[in-house]
């Protein structure tokens, strides 16, 4: 199991009132492998957003084709 780097600790420390919990390690964590920065904002590597507009023509849900059904006769 690896260590927290100081600069982990000590933003987990600042951020919550009770440091050896889980939700801190976790935030300690994610500050020593720089996904994310002590100030509180995601790097924006992570992503999301909408590229594409959520409704087509027809008002039908952009991407998704709706699947023929088959019979069993």
């Amino acid at each position: 199991m690896a260590k927290l780097c100081a600069k982990g600790k000590a933003a987990a420390k600042r951020k919550f009132k009770v440091y050896p919990s889980a939700y801190a390690n976790m935030y300690a964590s994610g500050v020593c492998s720089g996904k994310i920065t002590p100030g509180g904002k995601k790097n924006k590597k992570a992503g999301g957003g909408m590229i594409k507009p959520m409704y087509g023509s027809g008002g039908q849900v952009a991407g998704l084709a709706r699947k023929k059904r088959m019979s069993c006769a």
